[in-house]
């Protein structure tokens, strides 16, 4: 076991239409002012093509690499669902946005995701398309076999995943929905690599004589964000390469042994794609460290990810334990 320690229109003719108008200049003036601003408000409400999408390129692997091998396939440019991202599949997503008139660099993020993604609906004849969408919702708790059938149970597993991300329970997938899933995002909460990583029995593996978990995961491994927060970049002796992120509730999520710097500072969402997993640091080989403090006192992760990777209700991190981390 591998260780560590710790635009808008010319107003100007409807401007000067109020100025001449003795005695209502100012509630024209007020009129054209509302009216300009909920141009502009409309103009920049957030679209699925306009949200953030997460970025999926050759090294990575996992359940969103097997969606994107999924759904190039769909498209005509067949690569094998096995969840490794390598040159095969970066070809494949190379000719899918060359022939969507896409950049061209074999890598799937903000641009190439929403033409990527097909909606689906029950009874859709479309079984690599499906089987993608059965991926992410096997990502979130769901257990479908991967035949490429949308039936009543896939449907009913929708219609879940929708009510518990605060959205219509229309049972149909949509360009909204899929972004949903793709999230890495389980409740509130993300597992700090893609689920299909790691069997579930690696999470409680226990650690040494304190709260922390080490996760054996081999180097280039995407390193999620559990909880979104305020990141700051570590870089020393001991967590090697890594970063620590101040959560919006007061908790603290470290993450360590990046075999190079951490991808991101600042501002950082749940589910964010925050380094890569490597062995830098006091390490004895390569693997991802895991600490969460929660006012000042280290509690233990196991209880949290194991929850995240069964898809159940998250304890409260006030509720983890604070004496180490043991099967």
């Amino acid at each position: 076991m591998v260780t560590s320690v710790e635009g808008t229109k010319d107003e100007g003719g409807l401007l000067m239409s109020a100025r001449r108008t003795i005695g209502v200049t100012c509630a024209a003036l007020v009129a054209a002012v509302a009216v300009i601003a909920g141009l502009v408000s409309a103009a920049w409400l957030p679209s699925a093509d306009a949200a953030e999408w997460p970025l999926v390129k050759e090294g990575h692997r996992g359940p969103d690499v097997t969606t994107v091998q999924y759904l190039v396939t769909a498209h005509g440019h067949p690569t094998d669902p096995d969840g490794q991202f390598g040159p095969n599949t970066a070809a494949a997503v190379t000719a899918f946005q060359q022939a969507k008139g896409l950049g061209a660099d074999g890598m799937v993020g903000n641009e190439t995701w929403p033409a990527l993604v097909i909606d689906l609906a029950e009874g859709a004849d479309a079984p690599d398309a499906v089987n993608a969408a059965k991926v992410q919702l096997n990502k979130h708790g769901g257990r479908l076999a991967l035949d490429g059938v949308f039936d009543a149970a896939m449907a009913d597993a929708v219609r879940t995943f929708q009510s518990e991300h605060g959205m219509e329970a229309t049972g149909v997938i949509d360009a909204g929905t899929w972004h949903a899933l793709v999230s890495s995002a389980v409740g509130d909460y993300s597992l700090p690599i893609a689920r299909e990583t790691l069997p579930r029995d690696e999470y409680d593996d226990p650690h040494h004589d304190y709260p922390a978990v080490d996760l054996p995961v081999g180097e280039g491994t995407p390193v999620l964000a559990i909880n979104g927060g305020e990141a700051t970049p570590v870089n020393d002796s001991s967590c090697g390469y890594g970063v620590v992120i101040q959560a919006d509730d007061g908790d603290r999520y470290s993450y360590c042994h990046f075999r190079s710097p951490a991808l991101v500072s600042g501002p950082v969402a749940t589910g964010q794609h925050i380094g890569d997993s490597g062995n830098t640091g006091n390490s004895t080989g390569p693997h991802l460290h895991v600490g969460i403090r929660r006012d000042g006192v280290s509690v233990c992760p196991q209880p949290l990810l194991l929850a995240i990777y069964d898809g159940v209700a998250p304890p409260p991190i006030a509720e983890l334990p604070t004496s180490g981390c043991f099967y």
